[in-house]
């Protein structure tokens, strides 16, 4: 074992950890990871979102320990992992959303802020275009809740916070590891407040409700919102803008509480650990991959000579651990970008040619029974281009269509809905992913090349830890993890 591995499994020993969003991808990624490499760690306290401890340690079970990324420790401790599961992990029923993480249980409370030395914030909602009340809850007002217990945790060594790169907006150029400063807008717009956001919020949903609008009709009231907000202050979507948000509360009331930021790129399957491939969820790009593989995706837009930053689940679980021992007790903040645009840069055009060629050679199976055909994705440089390729090719047809249908008493209702689905379903990943389909920014990595300097990582990666771009070849990594990953644990 290398001396990097040897330093991080001493720091784990006897630690009491405290994790949010326990049942997400990551963050069950770092519970495994722990259990499996430091049986000797303390306590892993998983809040869970649940109104009690019999909830919360059913749905701890349920999606958390029972999922498949948890087969190896299974198949390691046979008969006693439930006895080692319930030792080392406590379900803690409550809520990010709410003061004291919505923890009622007054003696709990008091045991955490008694025991607990690293308090590890993964409790996000990654939705593109959420609700924007539940993105504040969640993003901004659950990043300040999880910052206030931790600042009354009594032996509290680190506070530990995921972001995302992309609180940079669409900026372009190199993106530095920099502090985002609360107030200041990606365009210059003045106004950026918190509490004033808050209040846009309360009222317009009191507004809704004194109008007796539907739940339907106040959902999308909501969603319109935040994205109308992010784009007034300069970001592209209501996930990207909380999360900014939520990192300018944490920079602003911090104290002299020791804060690591880790910004992930967007996070892939896992590249070794615990197994090659591991994936939960449709991840950001995975939308575009499931539907081009179930034939729903034949036309996109984008610059294929620009870089996409990709970063596999498990390096970003090492570099969280690596952070933590480095910075444990460092009463400042630090923030790394974890991704590979500049370490080891992929190009759209290389994704594109991977996934042609791998489900060329992997063709899927319809619902119909019929092999789905593999084709070439039709890739336009503008969105004006696009839109009106998409007008001509399906909008005009689809009105038709209806017409027609309608005149004949539905008989074509099924093709009709079958290709308005498809014709959607283009349209609404267009508009998500049109500010990364021309992102033009590459993120600097200069902090995270220093945190393995630190740790003593110079082997190069491969190690127990390692979260080095660099040892990724895109090639094997896409051809042989992750779309057959993607396939296994997604589309099943």
């Amino acid at each position: 074992m290398d001396g990097t591995s040897d330093r991080m499994l001493r720091f784990l020993k006897d630690k009491s950890i405290l994790v949010t969003g326990s049942t997400g991808f990551l963050a069950k990624i770092f519970v495994e990871k722990v259990l499996r490499v430091q049986p000797n760690v303390k306590k892993l306290f998983l809040l869970v979102r649940a109104p009690d401890a019999k909830s919360a340690s059913h749905r701890l079970h349920d999606e958390v320990t029972g999922k498949k990324v948890f087969g190896v420790l299974r198949q390691q401790y046979e008969k006693g992992f439930s006895a080692f599961v319930s030792e080392k992990i406590s379900p803690v029923a409550g809520d990010i959303a709410c003061e004291n993480l919505g923890i009622e249980d007054r003696d709990l409370r008091e045991l955490l802020c008694r025991e607990v030395d690293v308090v590890l914030n993964v409790a996000a909602t990654t939705n593109f275009f959420e609700r924007y009340d539940v993105a504040l809850k969640a993003n901004v007002l659950g990043a300040k809740h999880a910052l206030d217990f931790a600042k009354r945790c009594e032996k509290l060594q680190l506070f530990l916070h995921v972001s995302t790169a992309y609180v940079c907006g669409s900026r372009g150029g190199l993106i530095l590891e920099e502090r985002l400063r609360m107030g200041e807008s990606l365009n210059g717009a003045p106004g950026l407040d918190v509490d004033a956001e808050v209040r846009l919020v309360e009222e317009t949903l009191e507004e809704l409700r004194s109008g007796e609008s539907t739940e339907k009709t106040e959902k999308v009231s909501m969603k319109e919102l935040g994205m109308k907000r992010a784009r007034f202050f300069g970001w592209p979507n209501t996930y990207v803008f909380t999360k900014a948000l939520g990192e300018m509360m944490i920079g602003q009331q911090r104290g002299d509480t020791p804060v690591v930021i880790i910004r992930p790129t967007i996070i892939t399957s896992t590249h070794r650990e615990p197994f090659p491939g591991w994936v939960e969820g449709t991840r950001t790009i995975d939308s575009l991959v499931i539907g081009y593989a179930e034939g729903n995706l034949a036309c996109f837009l984008g610059d294929l000579s620009l870089t996409v930053d990709v970063i596999p689940g498990d390096m970003v679980v090492n570099a969280m651990i690596i952070a933590m021992e480095v910075h444990a007790n460092q009463r400042s903040e630090f923030i790394y970008h974890v991704g590979s645009s500049v370490s080891n840069p992929l190009t759209y055009a290389r994704l594109k040619d991977y996934g042609y060629r791998y489900f060329l050679e992997n063709p899927r199976v319809g619902k119909d029974g019929k092999i789905i055909k593999t084709r070439d994705i039709l890739l336009f440089t503008t969105i004006t281009s696009f839109r009106r390729y998409m007008a001509l090719r399906y909008w005009l047809p689809l009105e038709g269509l209806r017409l027609v249908n309608a005149a004949l008493c539905g008989v074509f209702s099924q093709l009709y809905d079958r290709l308005s689905r498809k014709y959607k379903f283009v349209m609404h990943l267009v508009d998500l992913y049109e500010p990364y389909a021309f992102f033009k920014g590459c993120f600097d990595d200069l902090n995270l090349v220093r945190l393995r300097a630190a740790a003593g990582d110079d082997h190069g990666g491969g190690g127990l830890f390692d979260f080095d771009p660099k040892s990724i070849d895109w090639n094997h990594y896409f051809s042989t993890v992750h779309f057959p990953g993607v396939v296994k644990y997604v589309l099943k």
